[in-house]
């Protein structure tokens, strides 16, 4: 608590708030000034929140605060009781509830001033159904929404141009630059030429040139198939060596062992095994498909430019917030049964994981066990050797050095074929770097194309947007004269309603003057007043009764509850006779009862 608070009056120290505040009076504030403070933050994420809250009502407060609470998507901590607490905080300025909303606030104010402002615009005003009736409104509602559709498509590109990190004068220096080199590379390649037709049959060294690439080529993929198959041959060994050492470590280990010790680690190596070949194995194999998958879609793709890898990642960022936005939905429905889940779940993954990255380490620690054995019988093999071999001398000495000899040459060859390899491939990655200038170059010309074609469109637009502007203008004359004569209309039914209602009124009270100052006795039983007189009487005497019968019940209160409670104790007590007797009569009788004299006698 006390870092969030140091984090608060930190940051409303600063810009733009300059509070010069410190610990102690921050924490010393009142809850009037507390929320005045909140309502600073606020108003410097959205403008429209500058209120003096001493002149505002605490509910249009706490309303004005909680909506636009909302639209920053804020979630109080807690579950749907602790709302109505959250409140109730927020109503009295209660600081455990005002501190972790400033908190919020100024850790993310540049994001949330982006969301309150789109909110102004992107927030659609729900109109009922049945004033889409009507035409003018229909027809606004859906220029309405039109707009706010070509809102984001702006905003949007908005963003993009400011992410994008170009500039107009780094554009005109990379294509000053890109047209030089293409001009000194069109005279290189006239050169080469005019060389070239120089010589003779030089159509017949071109094609022998070709025949060479492609032979070239043919070597490289036979030598990736060689490769290959060496890698292969190199794991087909490895697995041979690993299957050997097991066996002979089985065997050494049955040389010594009892038979529950070899059942319990073949039992283990069954378990580990098994996991491997059901769990491990499949997971990877189908992350390597998947992946497959995905990079044979990329190279079956075109080839992308600036403007697609641009689209492609607002379309992540759209899924993205999509995709918060269900989780703030989740969390805000806060179902504890969901959550019991999520937590074993989580449990659950954690254990998978453990036991995964458990087995990736025993299965490094057998790999490496493999290969210290590999090494340790190639170490005795040369010990062996050494020990066991004499110098060469004469005739084999000769031999040797012819063979090496052999393989000098060999390596000469191959290196060279390596030197070829490598001019080649300089040659090809120019070529690689002049075909990706003239495609930027194709993709430059083609965003003049259609910065042109945007600008006809404007153009041709022009008039037509005025023209608009024109009739919205006329349309809100109209609507505004609509809406006064509907007013004045409402205004003069009511006026008549009300004049109808004080014409009934005096002539009742009219009536009831007439009745009440006649001198027939009849009439004047007619009149309200005297009605009223009767009722009130009529309701004295019922409650004079009334009192009467309450005072009697009072005083034989506690007479009744007496003989309620004798009534109680003598039912309990032929119950419990009952009982007796029944329980009596359900035993195996061991003589006669005999009564005499008042007295019970058993005879056997």
């Amino acid at each position: 608590m006390s870092d969030q608070i140091k984090f608060i009056v930190d940051n409303l120290n600063k810009e733009p708030f300059r509070k010069n505040y410190n610990l102690i009076t921050f924490d010393s504030l009142e809850p009037m000034q507390l929320l005045q403070v909140l309502n600073d933050v606020l108003a410097e994420i959205d403008p429209k929140q500058v209120v003096d809250i001493r002149e505002e009502m605490p509910e249009q407060t706490t309303k004005r605060m909680l909506s636009l609470l909302g639209i920053l998507k804020y979630k109080p901590p807690g579950n749907a009781t602790d709302m109505s607490t959250f409140r109730q905080g927020l109503v009295i300025g209660s600081k455990p509830v005002i501190y972790p909303v400033l908190h919020w606030l100024l850790q993310r104010t540049n994001e949330l001033k982006k969301r309150a402002y789109l909110a102004r615009f992107l927030i659609k005003l729900e109109v009922p159904s049945e004033f889409l009736q009507d035409e003018t409104v229909a027809d606004t509602n859906k220029q309405y929404e039109e707009l706010m559709e070509a809102f984001k498509t702006l905003h949007k590109e908005c963003e993009q141009l400011k992410t994008s990190g170009f500039s107009t004068a780094e554009i005109r220096r990379d294509i000053s630059a890109m047209e030089e080199e293409k001009d000194q590379l069109i005279k290189r390649v006239e050169r080469l030429k005019k060389r070239v037709e120089t010589v003779q049959n030089h159509q017949r060294m071109l094609k022998i040139a070709r025949q060479l690439r492609v032979e070239k080529e043919r070597e490289e993929f036979l030598a990736q198939q060689k490769q290959e198959q060496k890698n292969q041959l190199f794991h087909a060994v490895q697995r041979l060596q690993r299957v050997q050492n097991q066996l002979k470590s089985m065997r050494h280990a049955a040389a010594d062992a009892k038979p529950e010790s070899l059942m319990k680690r073949l039992e283990e190596e069954i378990k580990f095994n098994s996991y491997m070949v059901t769990e491990k194995f499949p997971k990877e194999l189908e992350s390597k498909k998947k992946e497959l998958h995905f990079l044979q879609q990329v190279v079956s793709e075109p080839a992308m430019g600036h403007s697609d890898l641009l689209e492609l990642e607002s379309k992540i960022n759209e899924i993205n917030t999509q995709i918060n936005q269900l989780i703030e939905k989740k969390m805000m429905r806060n179902e504890p049964i969901e959550g019991k889940l999520s937590l074993y779940r989580q449990q659950a993954s954690i254990i998978s994981r453990k036991k995964e990255a458990k087995a990736e380490e025993l299965q490094e620690a057998k790999e490496k066990l493999a290969n210290l054995e590999r090494e340790v019988s190639v170490k005795t093999n040369q010990t062996r050797e050494f020990d066991g071999t004499e110098v060469l001398k004469g005739d084999e000495f000769k031999r040797y050095v012819s063979k090496l000899r052999s393989k000098s040459t060999v390596f000469k060859k191959k290196h060279q074929i390596i030197a070829e390899f490598k001019a080649e491939f300089g040659l090809l990655q120019r070529t690689e770097e002049l075909l990706k200038q003239r495609h930027e170059n194709i993709q430059h010309q083609l965003v003049k194309k259609l910065n042109s074609l945007v600008s006809e469109k404007k153009s041709a637009l022009a008039p037509v947007i005025k023209e608009l502007r024109q009739l919205r203008q006329k349309c809100q004359e109209v609507r505004g004269l609509r809406e006064e004569c509907l007013q004045e209309e409402s205004r003069y039914h009511y006026t008549n309603c009300m004049i109808k209602n004080l014409e009934i009124q005096l002539r009742r009270a009219t009536d009831e003057m007439k009745a009440y100052v006649s001198s027939d006795q009849q009439e004047k039983r007619k009149a309200i007043r005297q009605q009223y007189t009767k009722n009130i009487a009529e309701q004295e005497n019922l409650g004079k009764k009334l009192r009467e019968k309450q005072k009697a019940v009072r005083e034989s209160h506690g007479p009744n509850m007496k003989q309620a409670k004798m009534w109680r104790d003598f039912e309990q007590l032929m119950e419990c006779k009952k009982q007796c007797f029944l329980k009596q009569q359900s035993q195996t009788p061991m003589g006669q009862v005999i009564q005499e004299g008042g007295e019970d006698r058993l005879v056997l």
